[in-house]
């Protein structure tokens, strides 16, 4: 007998603000903020690894700016260790978002070199990029969003791009160490030490709607950073994608992977941190996931492939372990790299799920919500069941119902982007 019950297809819209003049929305923050900058000054540009919306734009008008009021600017990379922890491989990261010094006109001084600007808890060194600390004045520009390792008055943002960014493949590593109290208690306290003891000036906070597109762009001196950064969060957790409905039997993840989040899956849109020791969100409530599939573009980093439940083997056989393992190592997450029970088809992954849900499940209660992925949320598919308990709030249109169909190997016919 099938489990799976009768399923829809439902496209969601999602609130989404966007600044059609990105640079003009920069320079007037810019010009509001009154920034006092000397003729001469070296001032710096800190840039992350996050592809973000119109980032080449805003540093390019960042650069503008600067150079009008007469400082001599320079973008400096404020990515930790990625980029494989080099200099050189931090300037390709940069050039891979169209960040080059040919098309900003400005020098990119990339070091892994740093300074110990003092310490927090008595004996926990602060550690700064070397570059940064010696120039005549900083400026930050990052994106503020929830993150995927932990919720926190910071997550990503201009606090945590100062302490872990530039505190460079060093100071990453450090803060990295003491697993999820570097990431929630340090990283403010760390902060604000270096608020007090490094020449920022301030930074430039940008929000982004459930489309990935510019919403909001914010200028904040050093002194509002620690007091408004908690607030810009809030508002980017509203502006977050989400799924329609907070109970669901099972969640069908078409595909996974590191160009979709770095964990492979949003566990900020699923629910599943994946992290042992650190708390749970309390919605939505998913209990079984099986994921499909993982995107070309990871080239085998299952980083994340263990917040599924069940797996098929088409997966499986795609993850290379040495990658995945390292990038799981250096997380210190190791969870997030185990292997969920593996199926030889989808329909043999989903069946076992919904048998593993945890209450008797037939065609007639299901409760499926099936994604592309937890960047794509504009179009899904839910089981009938589903229809009455989606959010109130969500603006959805409902479009043809189907029945799930798979090939005689098990592969589930049934995908978001090609029709049901």
């Amino acid at each position: 007998m099938s489990l799976f019950p009768t399923m829809v297809r439902i496209r969601l819209d999602f609130e989404a603000p966007v600044i059609e003049n990105v640079a003009g929305e920069l320079l007037n923050q810019l010009s509001g903020a009154e920034l006092r900058v000397q003729p001469g000054a070296r001032i710096g540009i800190a840039v992350g690894s996050r592809g973000i919306a119109n980032i080449s734009l805003m540093v390019k008008t960042l650069v503008d700016f600067l150079r009008q009021k007469g400082a001599e600017p320079l973008v400096i990379p404020a990515m930790g260790s990625h980029g494989g922890a080099t200099a050189e491989g931090q300037k390709e990261v940069l050039a891979s978002y169209g960040i080059t010094e040919a098309y900003i006109q400005a020098p990119i001084a990339s070091s892994m070199e740093t300074v110990c600007l003092g310490h927090v808890r008595h004996d926990i060194p602060v550690y700064f990029d070397r570059i940064a600390a010696s120039l005549d004045g900083i400026i930050l520009l990052n994106r503020v969003k929830p993150h995927t390792d932990f919720h926190a008055t910071y997550e990503s943002g201009l606090v945590k791009q100062m302490v872990i960014g530039l505190g460079n493949h060093q100071g990453a590593q450090l803060v990295h160490s003491y697993g999820l109290m570097g990431l929630e208690e340090l990283i403010p306290e760390m902060g604000a030490l270096i608020l007090n003891k490094a020449p920022i000036l301030g930074g430039v906070a940008v929000l982004e709607n459930a489309k990935d597109q510019t919403a909001v762009i914010k200028f904040l001196t050093s002194e509002q950073m620690l007091p408004e950064e908690p607030g810009l969060l809030q508002m980017a957790r509203r502006l977050m994608p989400r799924l329609p409905v907070s109970d669901m039997d099972l969640l069908v993840v078409q595909e996974m992977g590191k160009n979709i989040s770095g964990v492979g899956m949003d566990p900020n849109i699923t629910g599943r941190m994946g992290i042992r020791l650190n708390r749970q969100p309390e919605h939505p409530t998913i209990r079984r996931i099986v994921c499909l599939d993982l995107t070309p573009e990871s080239h085998g980093n299952a980083l994340g492939v263990g917040l599924a439940d069940v797996i098929p083997a088409r997966l499986a056989d795609k993850i290379d372990y040495q990658v995945t393992y390292a990038n799981v190592i250096t997380s210190t997450f190791l969870e997030r790299g185990f292997v969920p029970i593996v199926q030889p088809s989808d329909q043999a992954a989903m069946e076992v799920a919904l048998r593993c849900a945890g209450r008797k499940v037939s065609a007639e209660n299901a409760r499926i919500v099936q994604i592309k992925n937890t960047l794509e949320l504009s179009e899904m598919f839910i089981s009938k069941p589903l229809i009455d308990d989606i959010d109130p709030n969500c603006a959805w249109e409902q479009l043809e119902e189907f029945n799930y169909s798979f090939s005689p190997e098990g592969e589930l016919l049934n995908r978001i982007g090609t029709g049901a």
